[in-house]
C-alpha cells in the first residue's frame, strides 16, 4: 500500500515463508491454517534488525526511470497496483498486484550455490469480479534464485514466477502486468497517464518519529488501462484506470501502531486523493498519518493528518476470521472543500493470506466546492484483527 502498503507486509516475509511455506491460496481453495497466520504486530517482529541496510532519513532527488527499479540497499520495497477494469458492455472489474521484494540480510558475498539468495519475493494479486460478486485472493512465495524471482532497472522488470511487470521496448512505459493462478488472469497495458507525485516531505514518508523510520514513497495515480482479464473460462477485453505505488524502506511502523486505513480516490473531476490513517493500539489516530489532494492540473496538496476527517458509517464482519472492518466512510477536507462517502463495490474484499487484511475496490459520492463528483477508489485495511474496534474520526 502507499501509506501502509509494505509497511509490514513486506517485513513478515522471512516469517512467512518460514510459518507457511511456498503456496498460494484463492478464495474457492482451503485457505492456510490459522496456525500459519500472522499479525501485524507479529510481522513487525520479524527476524532481523537495521544494521547494514540504508535508512531513508532525509529527501532525495528522485530519477526517473530509475527509481522505478530495485533499491537493494534498502531492507524493504513494493511494486503496487490496483485498477478498475470494464469491458465494452459495462461488465466491472477491480484488480490488485503486489509484489515485495524483502532482505535476508545486509550486503553480504554471493552464496556458492546457484539456489542461495539474500532476498526472498512475496506477490499478492487480487480479482474483484463486481457484476459476478466474486473475489478471487492469491498469494505466492519465491526467493531470489535460479530466476524465479527479482527485479531490475534496465530493462525494468519485477518477477515472481509468472507474476511480472515489464517496461515497454527502449522504457518503462508502456508497462505491462501480467499474473495468472488457477484460472484467474491478468494481462493489462498501462501508460504512464499524470507524472509522479512523491508523497510526503518531497518523497520521504515519515511514520513514526525519529530519524530513518520512514519510506520513499512516490505514486502515478491515473494510468490509463487496456488490456484482458480471465475468468471462469472467459476472457474480457478491458480499459481502465490503474494506480501505482511504489515504497521501499528499512524501518517499519512503531511499536504502539496497530495498523492503517489507507485510501487512493480517482474522482470524476479529474482529481486523486491518497490518505493513509494509522491506527495506535487504543484507537486512535496516530499523527503521523497524511495524504495528499492532487488537482486535475497543478501541483499536489499535502494534507496533514488533522486536515482530513474519516467517520466510519458502517461495519462487516468476515464469515472467515470473524474480523469486523470498516465498510462505509464519510471522508471529508474542509480546507479542499471535499466531502466524499466510500461504499466497497462488493462487501467481501478480504485476503486470507499471511496477514490476512481487506483491500478493495470502492465507488465514491461526493462534492467539491458544492459540484457533485463522483469517482472509484481502492482501500486497504490491515490490523483489524488486532484492535478493539474501527478508529474514531481525527477531531
Amino acid at each position: 500500500m502507499g501509506g501502509g502498503k509494505g509497511l509490514a507486509l513486506g517485513v513478515v516475509l522471512v516469517l512467512a515463508v518460514l510459518a507457511a511455506g511456498a503456496w498460494f491460496v484463492t478464495r474457492e481453495a482451503s485457505p492456510p491454517t490459522e496456525g500459519a497466520r500472522l499479525t501485524v504486530a507479529e510481522a513487525l517482529g520479524a527476524p532481523g534488525g537495521t544494521e547494514g541496510y540504508a535508512r531513508a532519513s532525509e529527501p532525495r532527488e528522485f530519477h526517473f526511470p530509475e527509481d522505478h527499479g530495485p533499491h537493494p540497499e534498502f531492507r524493504t520495497e513494493w511494486w503496487y497496483w490496483t485498477g478498475h477494469l470494464e469491458t465494452a458492455d459495462g461488465h466491472a472489474f477491480g484488480y490488485q498486484l503486489t509484489l515485495f521484494r524483502n532482505a535476508l540480510a545486509p550486503r553480504e558475498a554471493e552464496r556458492a550455490s546457484e539456489w542461495g539468495s539474500r532476498e526472498v519475493y512475496m506477490g499478492h494479486f487480487a480479482l474483484s469480479d463486481i457484476d459476478a460478486g466474486r473475489f478471487h485472493a492469491f498469494e505466492r512465495f519465491s526467493r531470489a534464485a535460479v530466476g524465479l524471482a527479482g527485479a531490475r532497472t534496465q530493462p525494468f522488470q519485477v518477477w515472481l514466477e509468472r507474476w511480472k511487470a515489464e517496461g515497454g521496448e527502449g522504457g518503462v512505459f508502456p508497462m505491462r502486468l501480467s499474473a495468472e493462478a488457477r484460472g484467474v488472469a491478468l494481462s493489462l497495458v498501462l501508460e504512464e497517464g499524470k507524472p509522479p507525485v512523491l508523497q510526503g516531505d518531497r518523497g520521504l514518508s515519515q511514520k513514526t518519529a525519529g530519524a530513518g523510520n520512514a519510506s520513499y514513497y512516490y505514486s502515478l495515480t491515473r494510468m490509463p488501462t487496456r488490456g484482458t482479464v480471465t475468468v471462469d473460462g472467459h476472457t474480457h477485453d478491458v480499459t481502465g484506470t490503474s494506480w501505482m505505488d511504489r515504497e521501499w524502506s528499512t524501518k517499519s511502523l512503531g511499536a504502539d501502531q496497530v495498523g492503517w486505513d489507507w485510501f487512493a480516490l480517482q474522482l470524476s473531476d479529474g482529481s486523486e486523493l491518497m490518505h493513509y490513517q494509522l491506527r495506535r493500539r487504543d484507537g486512535s489516530v496516530d499523527p503521523f498519518s497524511a495524504g495528499v489532494d492532487i488537482p486535475a492540473q497543478g501541483e499536489a496538496v499535502h494534507l496533514p493528518r488533522d486536515e482530513v476527517r474519516i467517520e466510519v458509517l458502517d461495519t462487516w464482519r468476515s464469515p472467515r476470521s470473524g474480523t469486523e472492518y470498516p465498510a462505509h466512510w464519510r471522508l471529508s477536507v474542509p480546507s479542499r472543500q471535499l466531502v466524499l462517502e466510500l461504499t466497497p463495490a462488493q462487501a467481501d474484499q478480504e485476503l486470507p493470506v499471511t496477514v490476512r487484511y481487506w483491500e478493495g475496490a470502492v465507488r465514491i459520492q461526493g462534492t467539491r466546492a458544492g459540484q457533485p463528483l463522483t469517482g472509484r477508489g481502492y482501500v486497504e485495511l490491515t490490523g483489524y484483527g488486532e484492535a478493539t474496534a474501527p478508529a474514531p474520526s481525527p477531531r
